[in-house]
């Protein structure tokens, strides 16, 4: 009974070690709102892992929020779309190294009756001036984002200054881009969105996309290693794999592949 109590023992150690072992292929990654709710990882990530046999554990927020977890070593790979937040992580030791993966747009969304009178213009900063004057209700992310940093630079550069002319109009969130549009559509009120949570939103309402094209609404994502110098424990060979796998000619095709409604919602430009 002892000689079978220690080779069942040693049987479970070895599985419960195998396990471990099985465990281990996996990276987690710190991404935004607007990669999740637009449904790409649900098409990108198993195609992955199949290929590789690695999981990936998405942890998706603001992106001012996933660097913050990045730079903390809570994740293994950084994937985020604003690149002066990134390049930054980069040069103060945080990352290995940045690449280009990815861009679509994003587009100014608004009721359809349109009481600021923005609809078809190509400007965006006029179209957030007319917003501004009339006093229309404009709901922020407010999270710190990628999209919020791009709203916030949006209207410095048409010259509102938010904190002095802001009001009951202009509503902060403080969440997700998704929880974000259902509040634009209940108080039926514009906001800046990226182009593929857009598209895949359901809750749409009266909205519609008033204002789009202008080049300053260009929308690039980058992808980074999490730099293992800083901290030890970062899944480097994982997920370098990742990163390589995405950047390549098969990942690439992936990203392009990604439809919804028979919209292409992301365009890969990895050098």
């Amino acid at each position: 009974m002892r000689a079978l109590f220690h080779a069942t023992t040693a049987i479970v150690l070895a599985l419960s070690t195998a396990s471990g072992f099985a465990a281990e292929r996996a990276i987690k990654l710190a991404s935004t709102t607007s990669t999740e709710n637009s449904g790409l990882f649900s098409h990108l990530l198993p195609v992955f892992e199949a290929r590789t046999g690695i999981k990936v554990h998405v942890v998706a927020v603001g992106t001012g929020q996933a660097i913050r977890l990045a730079k903390r070593g809570d994740a293994d790979v950084l994937l985020v779309h604003h690149k002066p937040s990134e390049v930054k992580f980069v040069r103060e030791g945080y990352g290995v190294k940045r690449f280009d993966v990815m861009y679509n747009d994003f587009v100014l969304i608004g009721p359809a009756a349109d009481p600021a009178k923005v609809r078809g213009g190509k400007d965006i900063t006029v179209a957030l001036q007319k917003i501004a004057k009339a006093k229309a209700p404009f709901v922020s992310r407010g999270d710190d984002s990628g999209t919020h940093k791009k709203e916030l630079g949006l209207w410095r550069a048409a010259k509102v200054n938010i904190k002095a002319v802001g009001g009951k109009w202009y509503r902060e969130t403080g969440s997700g881009m998704g929880a974000a549009l259902n509040t634009a559509s209940g108080l039926n009120g514009y906001l800046l969105s990226d182009r593929a949570t857009w598209v895949a939103f359901k809750n749409k309402g009266k909205l519609a996309v008033l204002v789009e094209g202008d080049k300053r609404l260009f929308n690039q994502y980058g992808v980074i290693l999490v730099n293992p110098k800083m901290h030890p424990h970062v899944k480097t060979k994982e997920g370098q794999a990742f990163i390589t796998w995405l950047t390549s000619s098969d990942g690439q095709k992936t990203i392009a592949a990604f439809k919804v409604k028979g919209l292409q919602l992301f365009f890969p430009n990895a050098k």
